[in-house]
């Protein structure tokens, strides 16, 4: 009996990993080959997922089922919502505030308090300097890779500061709670260590849409990099301050200063 419970722990995570491999076909299919595909593939996988949920006996492999919803939810809001009409800046709170209550959401569900996902002021000071600088860096590092257009006309206090406050919160606050918070904390107590690389990866292939693959790579390294800044603290605070001010620089600075 011990020797089959040690061969099915040991092989338990592999169907999480089947879903990374389907994940990178959706998100490939949706980039390189035709948006509607890698939707109804994404829409097919949430289904699946929450159907798998009711069934699945062991509670941390319901919990990360339940978990990785919010991935495929990621990309069905992104391509499903009437943005057309609106500048690239303002579509992040139509997409993430429901992203928001569905990561809130699966917290309640599967018994996540906010400090077990890192929803703590600890070491505050070292961590708002460690945000600030690392987030910098980021960002010009990754703009030098991808060279995105920037989301205003001019570099100016009046024009950046609500897109700036506009991307701390959506592309910091809900994407780290996310992937830092729900998806890492429920990823490790199901994978071991092995949980942090697999979230990293999800989200690192999550940025294929940037068409450069030495960004994905990148990313990769940055999600480690986050993942490790939020065990490290026990806090979300330094790795959201990074997250958001680099994708400022990357959107609103970096273009007028670096281009």
């Amino acid at each position: 009996m011990k020797v089959n419970m040690a061969f099915i722990s040991r092989w338990a995570p592999l169907p999480f990993w089947l879903y990374f491999m389907a994940i990178t076909v959706a998100e490939l299919l949706t980039v390189y080959v035709y948006p509607l595909m890698g939707v109804i593939i994404y829409s097919m996988m949430l289904i699946a997922f929450f159907v798998q949920s009711v069934f699945v006996p062991d509670i941390r492999q319901r919990n990360l089922v339940l978990a990785l919803c919010l991935v495929p939810l990621v990309r069905i809001l992104s391509l499903s919502m009437p943005l057309g009409l609106l500048s690239m800046v303002y579509r992040f709170p139509i997409i993430y505030l429901p992203l928001l209550a569905a990561t809130i959401g699966i917290m309640w569900i599967t018994g996540l308090k906010p400090i077990d996902v890192g929803l703590t002021f600890r070491y505050w000071p070292w961590q708002v300097l460690f945000g600030i600088v690392s987030g910098i860096a980021i960002g010009v590092t990754e703009y030098l890779i991808i060279r995105p257009s920037p989301f205003i006309s001019n570099l100016s206090w009046q024009q950046a500061w609500l897109p700036a406050l506009i991307l701390i919160l959506s592309t910091g606050l809900a994407e780290e709670l996310m992937f830092r918070g729900v998806l890492q904390k429920h990823a490790e107590s199901m994978m071991g260590r092995q949980g942090i690389i697999y979230i990293s990866l999800i989200f690192a292939i999550l940025h294929a849409g940037f068409y450069s693959w030495a960004d994905v790579i990148f990313v990769l390294f940055v999600g480690l990099f986050f993942a490790a800044m939020v065990k490290r603290t026990g806090s979300l605070l330094g790795a959201i301050l990074s997250h958001g001010i680099a994708n400022s620089v990357l959107f609103l600075v970096a273009p007028f200063i670096l281009s």
